[in-house]
């Protein structure tokens, strides 16, 4: 494959999560953009591309509709092209910019993720974008809550499991996140405050939802080659699958979901694991960021990666293995759920927390060894997702 072995990122920026009013925008750009430069060695001059990730312009006054925003926020004159692919933003920003890299356009790119979610009213929410801008009849009272309730309800129901099992997944990530400085949330949560907590679309309540959050990620991609001369540190894409399945409305009427997991998760993760070489998930990763935007996501994502049998992502979460300390770790940045999820931002951080971990410089996060891991996304109501494998050269 093009891509598999061939492309290496170089440099990665990742700002504080959280709510930051004081920071715009093109601050959040800036700041991620300028660390994973200056975490490669390099210069703005030295860019030969740039690809900017953002799912929602319109809650920060369309600064973040282009791409120009990354040449404003550098002031540096470069090709730049933005990417919205729902919450798989980011990580279409790095894959775009390995593309890239791999068909000889570019040699040196940057990938940048960012979103402001916090600067807007509840009227000019996402919430209330979907809800009044959308189906005009689809859309009322449609929430991403809700939509992952319906999950939530249907798993817990075939495999005999109550709401404790889901509140596991964010004692475990709240736990985590205490490790991680730029996290928005660092406070350790317990399974009676998870399912006490206020319902939101039951059985998720407030501690089994991502928060709302401001943020930006920024990834440095090179060819192999030009790693391997330049860089003082740099960790190899093995892989990296993209795979759409349906529409945002239409998702959750075909008779191909059965509510029990992603099947575009599926179809992404073995295009990513066919180009690493990968046959068996668990036995050759040792670290997985995936997508927990809600409490049941982390758990079907664990089995549509092929890291347990379907319907054994609960049974996985009890034994350890998906906590610090255990044979696959999963988030240990808190995910989602106490990292935060700007939206653009989110893909582009998951690589990054990778990179560090293959890099070995994770820091107190850091998994013993580890030579290879994997990021993923999931995007709309788990219509869209991408899987993206890295390794240590």
């Amino acid at each position: 494959m093009p891509i598999a072995g061939d492309v290496a990122i170089v440099g990665l920026g990742v700002t504080p999560f959280g709510v930051l009013t004081e920071t715009g925008y093109l601050d959040l750009v800036a700041d991620a953009s300028f660390a994973a430069l200056a975490d490669a060695g390099l210069q703005p001059e030295d860019l030969d591309a740039a690809w900017l990730g953002t799912a929602e312009p319109l809650l920060a006054g369309l600064v973040g509709d282009s791409a120009a925003a990354v040449a404003e926020a550098l002031r540096h004159p470069l090709p730049a092209s933005r990417v919205s692919n729902f919450c798989t933003s980011g990580m279409e920003a790095v894959r775009h910019a390995a593309m890239a890299v791999a068909a000889g356009e570019a040699e040196v790119v940057l990938a940048v993720g960012a979103e402001k979610m916090r600067d807007v009213t509840p009227r000019e929410s996402l919430v209330a974008k979907t809800s009044n801008q959308t189906h005009p009849t689809l859309s009322k009272g449609r929430t991403a809550p809700g939509q992952f309730a319906l999950i939530a309800n249907r798993y817990l129901h075939v495999h005999g499991e109550d709401p404790a099992a889901l509140a596991q997944v964010a004692v475990k990530n709240h736990r985590h996140a205490t490790r991680n400085p730029k996290a928005h949330y660092r406070t350790e949560v317990t399974v009676e405050e998870v399912t006490s907590a206020p319902r939101v679309a039951d059985p998720l309540g407030l501690l089994d939802c991502t928060p709302t959050t401001d943020g930006a990620a920024a990834v440095i991609v090179t060819s192999r080659d030009w790693a391997e001369q330049h860089a003082r540190q740099y960790a190899l894409i093995d892989g990296v699958g993209l795979f759409t399945l349906d529409g945002y409305f239409a998702m959750h009427t075909r008779s191909h979901n059965d509510f029990l997991g992603f099947e575009a998760t599926r179809r992404a993760a073995a295009i990513a694991y066919e180009q690493a070489g990968i046959t068996s998930p668990r036995d050759e990763l040792d670290v997985v960021e995936c997508h927990d935007c809600f409490t049941i996501t982390e758990i079907v994502n664990t089995e549509d990666l092929g890291l347990v049998e379907r319907g054994g992502g609960v049974d996985l979460l009890r034994s350890g293995a998906t906590s610090a300390g255990g044979d696959i770790p999963v988030n240990l940045s808190g995910g989602l759920l106490s990292c935060g999820h700007p939206v653009g931002a989110t893909g582009v951080r998951m690589v990054a927390e990778i990179a560090d971990q293959v890099m070995g410089r994770a820091g107190d996060r850091q998994v013993p060894g580890a030579t290879r891991g994997l990021a993923h996304t999931l995007g709309g109501p788990g219509a869209i997702s991408a899987v993206m494998v890295l390794s240590a050269p």
